[in-house]
């Protein structure tokens, strides 16, 4: 079970879902405005974080951005905040996922446990390798021709997944369910965006592909590069 830091200023729904989660086996830490949950996410060792957007002292895309400059813990956004807009402006600045209130703890839990599954790899797995590029699940580093790549975590998670399948084509359908795990408000665009990011990080585009190759109408292909 994890490690669980509930960053939520209505006391009633911060101590409820503390208490349905160590039911369920989760050892957790609350807070109530956005210094006190960064403080406890660079002191305690949690293993995810759910954060509420509606903070008294800061808001929480501010505590989004700040929690994504500095630490690679996964962040499940549950807030009241409904609007499409909203949601893919948080996925954009990294969010592991989304919740809409009201949700069941159940709903929650599953919605925890995936994003583990997919940000906690197993630490005996070695570097994945394609070309020049290598990916380290493990450390959650990139190096492309040995030099090390800045990545937002949402980067990282979509080339991650490219890398574990190199040479098949991936449809953005795919990528909609697997990466960001059909999250409200992800679209085809949210892909092409994220793959444009990517593009730009690996030194190429979509014009001049080396690693990245758009199959028109369908999805993407990674494979190293070809030989001259």
């Amino acid at each position: 079970m994890a490690h669980v830091l509930l960053i939520e200023d209505d006391d009633l729904i911060r101590r409820a879902l503390a208490v349905a989660l160590e039911r369920l086996g989760h050892r957790v830490v609350g807070a109530s405005t956005a210094v006190e949950g960064l403080t406890h996410a660079l002191q305690d060792g949690v293993d995810i974080i759910v954060l509420d957007l509606g903070l008294p002292d800061l808001d929480g895309m501010q505590v989004l951005k700040m929690l994504r400059a500095s630490l690679g813990i996964p962040v499940v956004i549950a807030t009241a905040r409904d609007e499409e807009a909203e949601t893919v402006k948080a996925l954009n600045l990294g969010a592991d996922d989304y919740v809409i209130k009201p949700f069941s703890v159940e709903h929650l839990q599953a919605r925890m446990a995936a994003v583990l599954r997919r940000t906690q790899p197993d630490p005996l797995r070695p570097p994945l390798r394609v070309g020049g590029l290598l990916v380290d699940l493990h450390a959650h580093t990139v190096s492309l021709d040995g030099h090390l790549l800045e990545l937002r975590p949402k980067e990282f998670a979509l080339l991650s997944y490219l890398v574990e399948r190199a040479g098949r084509m991936v449809s953005k359908a795919e990528l909609r369910a697997e990466v960001w795990q059909n999250a409200f408000g992800v679209t085809d665009k949210t892909v092409d965006v994220h793959l444009s990011w990517l593009r730009r990080r690996l030194g190429e585009s979509a014009a001049s592909p080396r690693y990245l190759h758009t199959v028109r109408g369908v999805g993407v292909k990674l494979h190293a590069p070809l030989s001259r």
